[in-house]
């Protein structure tokens, strides 16, 4: 079996991921499970300049369309909750839409690099109590920039213990070091391995425990073969599985993630 916990429908700045190549992209590559965000709702582009006000996506259509498809492929793929914190708030209708749809909603969506915003914001803070109240995961983009370090994603998970929050990329464009002494801290603090090279992951495992780590891929960022990826996937297949005994590599592709998300499969 195999859990996808990090994947995206949309149109991310300039980077096309319609629904069609994805749910291909699922079938493809054999993926049991998926967890999804739409990523049409971001706020800045690639350079932090903001996104004209004639191109901006509400939350709420945003929210809608990922909604949408999960309704119709409820059995394969699960929704997270992209929030819009710098332009739009953790209102009444974001809230409704959790309570209307809770049984196909698996998280939050938190991108503080394309909000512009810290992790550790009131604005964003509002969004993680509200997880708190649903029960809900809270994940998040985590990076070299300020306002996705992992450090900021340590502080909120020391600041909501009762909150589990996964760092996703264990800190985008860096060693990784950093993240991975952070999530071995915390019970309620994991991670995901969208872009960290097999060896990390190995390493995170050892470090943090083999019930921290969640297999994610930004899948189809980079298209339909997003997952045949010489550079870091396809490693966890071959390399990665070799160093790992069969119950740790179960764990980080598809246990933990149905344990973390509570996914019934």
């Amino acid at each position: 079996m195999i859990i996808d916990a990090h994947t995206h429908i949309g149109d991310f700045v300039k980077i096309s991921m319609p629904e069609d190549v994805f749910l291909a992209s699922l079938d493809k590559y054999n993926i049991d499970f998926a967890l999804c965000s739409c990523g049409s709702a971001v706020e800045v582009d690639h350079d932090q300049n903001p996104i004209p006000d004639e191109d901006q996506v509400t939350q709420h259509d945003n929210n809608e369309r990922m909604l949408r498809l999960v309704r119709q492929h409820a059995k394969r793929i699960g929704a997270f909750m992209w929030i819009k914190p710098r332009l739009e708030s953790c209102d009444q209708d974001f809230e409704d839409m959790i309570a209307s749809n809770r049984d196909i909603i698996y998280g939050i969506k938190v991108h503080p690099y394309h909000s512009k915003m810290a992790f550790n914001s009131e604005k964003v803070q509002d969004y993680i109590r509200l997880a708190q109240k649903y029960d809900l995961p809270v994940v998040s983009h985590t990076s070299n920039d300020y306002e996705s370090s992992p450090q900021l994603f340590y502080e909120m998970a020391l600041k909501y213990p009762d909150v589990n929050f996964v760092m996703c990329h264990m800190g985008l464009a860096t060693d990784n070091q950093e993240a991975i002494e952070l999530i071995a801290k915390l019970p309620n603090l994991y991670g995901d391995t969208v872009w960290v090279r097999a060896d990390m992951v190995y390493q995170a495992i050892k470090i943090c425990g083999s019930d921290k780590i969640l297999f994610g891929t930004d899948n189809p960022i980079n298209g339909l073969d997003t997952y045949n990826d010489d550079d870091f996937y396809n490693k966890y297949f071959t390399e990665l599985k070799s160093k790992l005994t069969q119950s740790e590599f179960e764990q980080l592709m598809f246990t933990n993630a149905k344990k973390n998300f509570k996914i019934k499969i």
